[in-house]
């Protein structure tokens, strides 16, 4: 990705308050060891339209139960987002904390705390330090400035190695708007909300009804299609809010206007998405799986996620071993249709298997191939027009180690 254009967007530097109308910081509150940040704010300047998904784990986080009842209303003036400890399986207690953590940041911007969004990562199980979370905001709030989301974006992090942020401008109907974000994520990730938080902003008037489709649509083709491993967390969420700072009319679902911001919030959405998935825990190597030629957009996406899931495929993915067998076989177990004499794999831009028969290919050609950071398996089904696009990492021994050691 150059900084230049992401898909020929221009780039825009600041993440999350990229746009006109955020302000974002990032402080410690003590809840991660040696000071490091661990609460992150993202505010509207106003209370903003805005919207959310949440995770599908029935064991949802106190701060996930909180947090949408709270987006039901379609108005936000604010996240609050603490890293270090999750506050899942906490109980009432948990609940009771999420939601005197909403009052006292909405205190301190004067809002109403049903416009707090509340979310929370890191160890489940254990009680939240609720004075040390609430005697921090007042700072956090303090420390509030348009300036730069990287505070933030480090203040989300868990077992992340690199903080992660984007930003895209565009012209509409004659305005620049712009949308930023930011997330977290690198193990417990797979769909439905990969375990993984996202702030999205926007300086775009989108209505709530706006802000939900536009949402909906990118989680669906970006952060629903990352997995790491197959864990789905008990805290997902991801929030967009649009300040309607850019000016001009509002933007109401099915426009032009809005599909042109609803594709903008996908691209950013998609390089957030993509980060998550090159900074799996322990990876060394993004991938990218697509299957094409499926029935149907489902029998891709199902044959995509046996790909991506596999351990067999992601341990030869770390051992750079153009093993295309693994990618046979877990194809075949998949559930969706596939001729077993009509299917081709293209294995980091090598032909490896045509018409479901192997294809003879350079081994050496391939180990360089597969060193790279970046590897793409491309399997052509040739049974319709259903294509998916799923981002995975490789399976390494530090994945083993890291969650090995978790707690201790």
């Amino acid at each position: 990705m150059s900084h230049h254009d992401i898909h020929g967007y221009s780039f825009a530097e600041g993440g999350v308050v990229a746009p006109l109308g955020f302000l974002a910081s990032g402080s410690s509150a003590g809840l991660k060891s040696a000071g490091k940040r661990d609460v992150a704010i993202v505010a509207a300047e106003k209370p903003a339209p805005s919207a959310a998904v949440f995770t599908t784990n029935l064991v949802a986080a106190a701060p996930v139960v909180v947090s949408r009842r709270h987006i039901a209303g379609g108005i936000a003036r604010a996240v609050i987002i603490n890293s270090g400890n999750a506050n899942a399986c906490t109980g009432v207690q948990g609940e009771r904390d999420a939601i005197a953590t909403a009052q006292a940041l909405a205190a301190e911007l004067e809002c109403d705390p049903h416009e707090i969004v509340v979310s929370s990562t890191g160890v489940i199980g254990v009680p939240m330090p609720i004075d040390k979370l609430l005697a921090a905001i007042p700072e956090a709030v303090a420390e509030l400035d348009s300036r730069s989301g990287d505070d933030a974006a480090t203040a989300i992090m868990t077992t992340d190695t690199f903080g992660k942020q984007s930003a895209v401008c565009l012209e509409v109907g004659g305005r620049r708007i712009t949308v930023g974000g930011m997330a977290k994520g690198s193990g417990m990730i797979a769909p439905n909300m990969a375990t993984m938080l996202s702030v999205i902003t926007t300086d775009a008037p989108l209505t709530s009804a706006a802000c939900d489709a536009a949402l909906r649509h990118a989680v669906d083709l970006t952060f629903n299609r990352v997995t790491v491993d197959m864990d789905t967390s008990t805290n997902d969420m991801c929030v967009l809010m649009a300040s309607g700072a850019a000016g001009g009319d509002t933007i109401e679902p099915d426009t032009e206007a809005f599909i042109e911001v609803q594709e903008a919030v996908h691209v950013v959405a998609e390089e957030l998405a993509k980060m998550v998935a090159r900074d799996g825990e322990g990876a060394t190597k993004l991938v990218t799986v697509t299957v094409k030629g499926a029935v149907t957009t489902e029998d891709a996406e199902k044959a995509a996620f046996a790909i991506a899931n596999s351990p067999l495929v992601k341990t030869a993915l770390f051992g750079n071993d153009a093993n295309w067998g693994r990618v046979a076989g877990a194809l075949g177990r998949s559930g969706a249709m596939i001729d077993p004499a009509a299917f081709d794999i293209d294995f980091a831009g090598i032909t490896v298997c045509r018409g479901g028969v192997a294809t003879g290919f350079d081994e050496d050609e391939a180990l360089a191939a597969l060193k790279q950071p970046e590897v793409e398996i491309v399997v052509d089904v040739h049974l319709g027009d259903g294509e998916a696009t799923v981002w995975t990492c490789d399976l390494t021994y530090e994945y083993v180690r890291i969650n090995g050691e978790y707690r201790s």
